[in-house]
């Protein structure tokens, strides 16, 4: 068994006005994000299915090219190779789940 006390680990800056912590296992990459007010999430896509979980604040979110606003508590899943970006209208607490794993994230943790 794997465990993670996520108050003892250190967040990293991953996008302006974003910082993130990573949980991997063997299949999956969990992200625990805070974004302050007006970040940025820039417009990409990847392989992995992903479901944004917005835990508190208010996210302007763009998928495939529908954009709409989500206050949480809320969920938004994103099928695999799906383009999508964002802006936090307020600050932003996120847990993001990806399948398979995040294998370019999990190289940042080494």
């Amino acid at each position: 068994m794997k465990s993670f006390l996520l108050n003892d680990m250190k967040a990293r800056p991953l996008v302006p006005g974003g910082e993130v912590k990573f949980v991997h296992s063997e299949h999956m990459t969990v992200s625990y994000w805070h974004f302050e007010a007006d970040a940025e999430i820039p417009g990409h896509a990847h392989p992995h299915e992903q479901i944004v979980n917005l835990l508190e604040g208010t996210l302007e979110f763009t998928v495939n090219g529908e954009m709409d606003v989500f206050h949480a508590p809320a969920a938004i899943v994103i099928p695999s190779n799906m383009n999508h970006s964002g802006k936090t209208l307020t600050e932003c607490t996120i847990i993001d789940v990806f399948y398979p794993m995040r294998e370019d994230f999990a190289k940042l943790d080494g």
